[in-house]
């Protein structure tokens, strides 16, 4: 090799060494006594949008990659034998409102009748009273033989026939009054199955909507997990959401940093994939169990092993400004601010705007 060419090498060689010192500062041991770091990778909220009844696929609507918008369509699910079932309902509707104007209008005739019985108890209370006042004049006239015998004693008869009569017609009232009642629990009973009638035909038009699939919230479609024509049970799978405005990035700090980092405490992403580009971030989640431990802990350098779980939230507005460009799974470094008052290093103060 001529010794230009041994120039060269030894330049990028330089260079290669410098970047990577440079890289490997900040990623480790180069940050301030206040800033720790950590390794993670960019997660964001999964969402399955799954059927709320059996049934078979008709369309599906989106391919993965896609973004959605919330209430936007998805897929459609099969709804001939709901829509046959909604037309079961309101036949049932139909006869139950029916049975309701049947049973109102025997309500009214056994009222009606109700009256007419009270009306006849009226008229042999009269006749009674009329029959007891003959039956008295007879008597004190039979005490001067002015009348006879058999005079007396049909005038008996007919009282005590009114008293009878009487009484058979409260009979007649009490059952009226019975009837009555029979009616109108007739007519609740039919309305009551005009309120099951609606409500199914609520329930089936409640499946009828559920079952075009819409998206819960914006974001974008990671999965196809079924394909149009299969039949699914209830609670089948049919996509997979990424909700693209909860994007976070998962790391873990040891027992001495976590114990100091506070919720909402500033965070600095930095990706593997485009480590030129600094994402500002907040701690939203500290975990309050280690997720490394040993069997026992005994000593303070065992303790020092204890690893805890942190999360940092990217804003949802910076999110939605780069929608486009965020992606999940992405590995890189998280550094967190424990002291609100150590200044971040220059290589961590060029944030995305």
């Amino acid at each position: 090799m001529t010794r230009k060419g041994w120039l060269v090498a030894l330049i990028v060689a330089v260079l290669a060494g410098a970047a990577y010192y440079g890289w490997t500062t900040l990623r480790g041991s180069g940050i301030p006594a206040g800033i720790a770091s950590g390794n993670g990778r960019i997660e964001a909220v999964e969402i399955d949008i799954s059927t709320k009844t059996a049934g078979r696929i008709v369309d599906i609507l989106v391919d993965e990659g896609d973004f959605v918008e919330a209430g936007q369509e998805l897929a459609r699910m099969d709804t001939e034998q709901l829509e046959a079932k909604r037309r079961q309902a309101e036949a049932e509707l139909r006869r139950a409102t029916i049975s309701v104007g049947t049973a109102n209008s025997l309500v009214k005739q056994r009222r009606a009748e109700q009256e007419a019985a009270v009306a006849v108890v009226a008229q042999r209370e009269a006749e009674l009273d009329a029959a007891k006042t003959r039956l008295a004049r007879s008597e004190q006239l039979s005490r001067s033989n002015t009348v006879s015998q058999q005079v007396l004693d049909d005038d008996r008869a007919a009282a005590a026939a009114a008293q009878a009569t009487l009484a058979a017609a409260k009979a007649q009232v009490a059952a009226s009054e019975a009837a009555v009642s029979a009616g109108e629990a007739q007519v609740v009973d039919a309305e009551a199955a005009v309120d099951a009638a609606k409500a199914a035909i609520e329930s089936i038009d409640a499946d009828i909507r559920d079952s075009t699939l819409r998206a819960p919230r914006a974001g974008r479609v990671q999965y196809r997990v079924a394909q149009p024509g299969e039949v699914l049970s209830a609670g089948g799978r049919v996509l997979n959401l990424v909700d693209l405005g909860d994007v976070y990035m998962t790391f873990f700090l040891p027992t001495e940093q976590a114990g100091r980092v506070p919720i909402g405490a500033d965070v600095r992403l930095v990706l593997d994939a485009a480590p030129e580009y600094v994402v500002p971030a907040k701690v939203t989640f500290v975990a309050d169990v280690a997720q490394f431990t040993p069997k026992t802990v005994e000593t303070q350098e065992e303790r020092q092993k204890l690893m805890f779980r942190v999360k940092a939230r990217i804003n949802p507005d910076l999110l939605r400004k780069y929608v486009q460009l965020v992606k999940t799974g992405l590995p890189g470094m998280a550094y967190v601010q424990l002291d609100p008052n150590v200044e971040w290093p220059e290589s961590l103060g060029n944030l995305v705007k």
